[in-house]
């Protein structure tokens, strides 16, 4: 087999098309890539609203809902409630497919009047927990984002199977968490940063393994009352814990500066990878012969997989977010859950196979350039084909999207095989996905041609400032549930839950200044710094490797064997 270089049409860079490559392009009978690998990532990620919402009646029922569409975004949207109901049909919007215009066009006209889902939520979270988006399976939750299977817990972004977290990113399987990152099986567990992994009562931990009751501390595994990484009795950790009081804001405030002072004293863990065979890239489990993969669990045989859920991911290259047993997929954002064959798809999945350029397809199969369609079978621009027709005018659509390409508003030719062009995304750069892995200024994106949207000025009128909150938990009292709190980072309003408002109470925590937008973008930034592949050289043997460490933030890191020998 072969190796190509080829040079990227978007950035005008080189990059390689290995044999391997060429293998899974062959298999799935879709042409070579003709973006580079980070070309075609930012062009997905400009597909995905994660966190903005706003304020936009449902265009079915008319009640008051939020979406992550702007009241001026020419689309119909419907809630999660209506949009899954039974009271409309996705298949009167069919049309014939017209040869003499671009299928690009087409497949937008087709956005623009089919209804879209304003928040991306299953039936069953739309009952519980309305107010919350890409998520399943929710019971008593608020605003999280990108979320499986939760129970009673607010502000978060990607958990997983998780009950009572707060203030979390990146957690899976934890209990009675608060203002905790990359968490892995913990219980009752504060301030935590980085891996912590089967822990129980650990506050302030860093890179903690298998571990209880310890405080401040970084590199532990099997620990047992460590403070500052140091072994202490029972009774001197006590001792030590009890000089802090973390129900104070002001002291919680303190202590995490004192405690990432204190981490950076100790050596950085560069490899943040377990139970991997032939594996590269950052934050990758239980996964064999995935590379360049992101934040991935359950992965065999895949190449550039951002973020996926397990259980098991496999034949599949340039997929961004979701997963669970998806299979022989290509190019798309947002799919997975029991789905099959599905390329350059946009939010479609759940028992759904053989599916192209179709946004939010749900089951059925054979679909090609779909919108909303919720089962059924061999639908091309939501009208339904007998088998045979739909795969003599497929082969016909593929043929013309060669004959005839869209040029997108940079320039860049899109052919059968290219996913949808930046343009046609609903959403404004600065409010995607995008803007977290690659940030740019206004005037950038407006140079590229991408849209952007100024934040809105709030109407609602504040009753209090954060600054004016109790310091301390046990002052504050049930009236602060009524109030309208200007949030002391960005300005805007928020209040405080009556379920939030008991579990800083039960976990001696005090109550945040910053509004839940701010807290869950510091650290969905922070995730995305976690997750960073800079080239670096063992500061132990000398190899080269990848670390989520610049050099101006630690001089000296080192590689996964001189770590555990060094610890």
């Amino acid at each position: 087999m072969r190796q190509e270089t080829q040079k990227c049409q978007n950035c005008k860079q080189k990059f390689t098309i290995e044999a391997e490559d060429f293998q899974f392009y062959e298999k799935l009978k879709v042409p070579p890539p003709t973006f580079c690998p980070t070309c075609r990532f930012q062009r997905r990620l400009l597909f995905w609203n994660p966190i903005t919402l706003y304020q936009r009646p449902c265009d079915l029922c008319k009640k008051f809902n939020i979406s992550v569409f702007p009241p001026e975004a020419p689309y119909t949207v419907y809630c999660p409630m209506c949009w899954w109901g039974d009271g409309w049909d996705s298949g009167k919007y069919a049309r014939e497919y017209d040869f003499s215009r671009s299928f690009f066009e087409q497949i937008n006209e087709l956005w623009h009047e089919v209804p879209l889902e304003g928040l991306s939520i299953d039936l069953q979270t739309a009952q519980n927990s309305p107010y919350n988006h890409d998520g399943g399976y929710l019971k008593n939750c608020y605003l999280l984002f990108n979320a499986l299977e939760c129970q009673d817990s607010a502000y978060g972004y990607y958990l997983g199977h998780s009950q009572s977290m707060f203030n979390c990113t990146a957690v899976e399987q934890c209990q009675f968490g608060y203002d905790s990152m990359h968490s892995y099986k913990t219980n009752r567990c504060i301030g935590s940063r980085h891996q912590l992994s089967e822990s129980f009562d650990c506050l302030f931990c860093r890179d903690t393994q298998n571990s209880q009751n310890c405080f401040a501390s970084a590199n532990l595994k099997n620990k047992k009352y460590c403070a500052w990484n140091k072994q202490l009795t029972r009774e001197e950790y006590i001792k030590e814990v009890g000089r802090y009081d973390l129900g104070s804001y002001a002291a919680y405030r303190k202590l995490q500066e004192k405690a990432e002072a204190h981490w950076k004293t100790q050596i950085p863990k560069s490899e943040y990878s377990e139970f991997v065979t032939n594996c590269t890239g950052p934050n990758i489990f239980f996964s064999k012969n995935a590379k360049d993969c992101i934040e991935v669990y359950n992965a065999e045989d895949c190449r550039y997989l951002f973020r996926m859920f397990g259980p098991l991911n496999k034949d599949c290259y340039d997929i961004s977010m979701w997963g669970m047993n998806l299979s022989r997929s290509y190019e798309s954002m947002v799919v997975g859950e029991n789905s099959t064959e599905l390329r350059f798809c946009n939010e479609s999945g759940i028992n759904l196979t053989d599916a192209e350029y179709c946004r939010l397809s749900t089951g059925g199969s054979h679909h090609f350039g779909c919108v909303s369609i919720k089962k059924g079978d061999y639908c091309i621009l939501n009208k339904r084909y007998e088998k045979d027709a739909y795969e003599k005018m497929t082969a016909r659509i593929r043929a013309h999207m060669d004959e005839m390409p869209y040029t997108d508003a940079r320039g860049n030719i899109y052919r059968y095989g290219e996913f949808f062009p930046p343009e046609l995304s609903p959403f404004a750069y600065n409010t995607t996905l995008a803007q977290n892995l690659f940030p740019l200024t206004k005037e950038g994106a407006e140079e590229k041609q991408y849209p952007w949207r100024d934040p809105e000025h709030e109407a609602y009128k504040t009753t209090i400032s954060a600054q004016d909150i109790p310091d301390h938990i046990k002052d504050v009292s049930d009236a602060i549930l009524k109030e309208k709190i200007v949030c002391l980072r960005c300005g805007r309003a928020y209040r405080i839950i009556e379920m939030e408002l008991q579990f800083h109470r039960q976990m001696n925590v005090p109550l945040p200044r910053e509004c839940p937008f701010c807290r869950i973008n510091e650290k969905m930034n922070l995730w995305v710094k976690n997750n960073e592949r800079n080239k670096r050289v063992c500061a132990g043997c000398g190899v080269e490797m990848e670390s989520p460490y610049r050099e101006e933030e630690y001089r000296e890191v080192y590689c996964r064997k001189c770590y555990l020998e060094r610890i």
